[in-house]
């Protein structure tokens, strides 16, 4: 489908307009090639807040926008994923999702399932495949062999329901999976509880086929913020710093036979976007003009199942 074949803009309408569901509906009222027929939520106040804001309809159902939308953002709570979902995939609904795709590895699997046999595009909302920083520092790794990454912050109240592997690891997870070109060999996660019943601080390491490892860490009960993953391959070392926007460079330098050998380092400001801006908008695009996302429900359902591993060894090890 492209927006040349169709007499109407793009019809979108956005399901749970929670904190990031809000976001979802203004990114896409500002869109000029969409057109925001609704928003829905449980709660007939917010839905209506938000929809006041946005310029749409306000739904307390999802079933009165079945026959009034070519594509929808599902924005609500990760067990609820396959039932928000499910009736728009299966009127061939173009479905973004946010992530991670599910809460189990079979809910997952339906939900790749129904997209395909219904032909509907399934996006998952990754959203640090399309910060600014990661896209330039993907673009100039080649076979990495070591990796680490820290993802650390403070305590949030409205990430109370899911453990920090979920919450936040997830993301380096999905990062590290689409720069490593093999499959996982080995995982070994800890972990422990401090703030919920849920894990807050955990650590895994990943062994792959081809012999790269990544060290992951992910925590919610730090005191400062600290975002940054590391890559190290052969001749040459990059570092992101995902809230400073800049990549550090470090390779050795041409040297005259005899010298001693020196590291040329380079620092590279990478201009800020809007990750979120830019994820709406390439839903938009392949939609309107077909083409595969560049995280798709396969791919969404790939770090779903490397996250629950993690989970599963953290448990094994009892350190939770």
């Amino acid at each position: 489908m492209s927006l040349d074949t169709l007499d109407h803009r793009l019809r979108v309408a956005v399901i749970g307009v929670g904190y990031l569901g809000r976001f979802h509906a203004l990114i896409y009222s500002r869109l000029p090639e969409v057109e925001l027929v609704g928003v829905v939520d449980t709660d007939a106040e917010r839905a209506a807040s938000v929809a006041a804001e946005a310029g749409c309809a306000a739904h307390t159902d999802p079933r009165a926008l079945l026959d009034q939308v070519d594509a929808v953002s599902v924005v609500v709570p990760t067990t609820a994923h396959l039932a928000a979902a499910a009736p728009f995939l299966e009127r061939g609904i173009h479905v973004l999702l946010e992530k991670p795709i599910a809460a189990t590895r079979e809910e997952g699997a339906e939900i790749v399932r129904l997209a395909r046999r219904h032909g509907a595009i399934l996006q998952i909302g990754h959203v640090e495949r399309f910060n600014a920083g990661v896209m330039a520092l993907a673009h100039r790794i080649r076979a990495p062999r070591y990796i680490e990454a820290q993802r650390m912050g403070g305590f949030v109240e409205r990430a109370t329901d899911v453990d920090v592997v979920s919450d936040l690891m997830i993301h380096d997870l999905d990062i590290i999976l689409s720069l490593v070109d093999a499959e996982i060999r080995h995982i070994s996660a800890i972990g422990a509880s401090i703030l919920t019943e849920h894990v807050d601080i955990a650590n895994a390491r990943l062994e792959f086929d081809n012999g790269t490892v990544a060290n992951v860490v992910a925590s919610r009960v730090s005191d400062q913020t600290t975002r940054r993953i590391r890559v190290f391959q052969s001749g040459r070392y990059l570092s992101l710093d995902f809230v400073k926007q800049t990549i550090d460079l470090a390779e050795p330098r041409a040297i005259e036979d005899g010298a001693r050998p020196e590291i040329a380092r380079e620092r590279l400001q990478i201009d800020p976007i809007k990750p979120l801006d830019l994820e709406l908008a390439e839903f938009v695009r392949v939609v309107c003009q077909g083409g595969r996302p560049l995280v798709d429900g396969q791919t969404g359902l790939r770090a779903l199942e490397v996250a629950l591993e993690v989970r599963d060894r953290i448990a094994a090890s009892g350190s939770y």
